[in-house]
């Protein structure tokens, strides 16, 4: 096993943090399932422009690697070995009164957590036949739901035509990962047992082995941000009674990117603020005093269309899921109002 080679153009963190020292320490090292260094860092070895450029093959890798994991946590989150993840579901501590009542400027919300099932490999090292389980163990539970989560899934293997064109039509079809994704090993089989359950409304939806084994996403047209989290919550409660999710007490729920651990949530809206879009620095020193993000209107490196842009939570990890989403209203009550000041 050789020392990747890496460029200038190599500016990751994992390019950071894989040191000769590091490497030469980890280099004989794998998971129970046969997950090397090599494996964790491949992506970002093959892209050069990666802004992490490792991926979990497993929850394991977290502390079989963790020479090299650790540091990238603590500076992207800013969490230490040492530190605890707090975890709160409970919708009620939650302080978010509709803050639009009359749809002037919230477009849309949607809230969604990343999940993976205890005992089973993460995306990159895990086998077709496990994803195959994963898909019937998921699917079962999904359709047994009942009252407002009541719906169908749709396997990628056999859509037809037109479920597939209502599907993208209503921006549910997840496409296959990009070359990021692929040269972490998350595009084999594609695309075999995956697929997508949504329920009759269409205001709750889950992707079955995408990045994750689950998306879990709860969203709806407009600004009622306690609704739309109260829903999610209440379909997590509904699917743990038959399945367990993985999660550590140190870094909470377990994703194969290590930019998802803890909450694994991303809570946004679509929001129109055209006067304060005018104004660039100060629309992201608003984002920044309540730890969001700004994205184009069709998410990560996109451009606004109409002023609307996607506005999500940035803290995942050492922060409860009630505070992401508080981060995010917060900062969106402020939004509106400096725009109706405009």
């Amino acid at each position: 096993m050789e020392y990747p080679k890496f460029t200038q153009e190599h500016k990751s963190l994992m390019a950071k943090y894989l040191t000769k020292d590091v490497f030469e320490s980890l280099k004989d090292k794998q998971t129970e399932n046969g997950f090397t260094i090599l494996d964790v860092v491949n992506s970002g070895v093959q892209n050069p422009d990666s802004g992490i450029g490792a991926y979990a093959g497993d929850k394991e890798s977290y502390t079989t690697f963790g020479e090299f994991f650790d540091p990238i946590i603590k500076e992207y989150h800013g969490f230490t070995k040492e530190d605890t993840h707090q975890t709160n579901l409970n919708p009620d501590d939650l302080q978010a009164v509709n803050p639009d009542p009359d749809n002037e400027f919230i477009v849309s919300t949607r809230i969604r957590v990343g999940r993976n099932l205890d005992k089973f490999p993460l995306g990159p090292a895990i086998s077709d036949t496990q994803r195959k389980e994963i898909q019937t163990t998921v699917t079962d539970a999904l359709n047994s739901l009942n009252g407002e989560f009541k719906g169908q899934y749709y396997s990628l293997d056999d859509l037809s035509d037109e479920d597939r064109d209502t599907l993208i039509k209503d921006h549910f079809l997840f496409k296959e990962g990009d070359r990021f994704l692929e040269t972490a090993g998350l595009n084999r089989n594609w695309p075999k047992n995956r697929g997508i359950f949504h329920n009759t409304d269409k205001t709750f939806l889950v992707w079955v082995n995408e990045e994750d084994q689950l998306r879990i996403i709860s969203m709806q047209k407009g600004g009622d941000i306690k609704e739309v989290f109260t829903r999610l919550i209440n379909a997590i409660k509904h699917l743990e009674k038959t399945m367990a999710f993985s999660f550590s007490k140190h870094l909470g729920y377990i994703t194969s990117c290590p930019t998802n651990l803890g909450t694994a949530m991303r809570a946004s809206v679509h929001i129109a603020v055209p006067k304060l879009a005018e104004d660039m620095d100060r629309f992201k020193e608003i984002t920044d005093k309540y730890h969001l993000q700004i994205r184009g209107t069709d998410g990560e490196h996109s451009k606004s269309t109409g002023g609307v842009y996607d506005i999500s939570n940035k803290r995942r990890l050492g922060v409860t899921e009630v505070q992401c989403v508080q981060d995010m209203y917060d900062g969106v009550v402020e939004l509106i109002k400096i725009e109706k000041s405009l």
